[in-house]
């Protein structure tokens, strides 16, 4: 099984900053992509950003020039760092990872953590 934990929420006032950091543990074989989600109260899932292992990177419009993810090597911790927040970016905020772990043949996964809460005040 693969576990992922996200970290690095928290209240910040309008114009700050926060990263976030998202680390995948247990038996990996290979990672495809890793991304960041978030959800406010009364609205869907939707993405924010989104790495592959190759290094090709996705954003949503909304945060695109505010919001950069990055990593260290082509697996995890991912990072999200987030600037000029605005308050319409409180969500709770979700990392996905999508790979394969071990076995024979290795298994796919796509595992989700369970959230850390931004809120911005104005």
């Amino acid at each position: 099984q693969v576990q992922v934990v996200e970290s690095g929420g928290g209240l910040v006032q309008a114009g700050g900053s926060l990263r976030l950091s998202c680390e995948a543990s247990g038996s990996i074989f290979s990672i495809n992509g890793m991304g960041w989600y978030r959800q406010a109260p009364g609205k869907q899932r939707e993405l924010v950003a989104r790495i592959t292992s190759g290094g090709s990177i996705t954003y949503a419009g909304s945060v695109k020039g505010r919001f950069t993810i990055s990593r260290d090597y082509a697996r995890t911790p991912v990072y999200l760092l987030m600037n000029s927040l605005k308050p319409e970016d409180t969500a709770v905020y979700y990392c996905n990872v999508v790979g394969y772990y071990s076995g024979s043949p290795p298994v796919a996964f796509d595992s989700w953590g369970q959230g850390t809460q931004v809120t911005v005040s104005s």
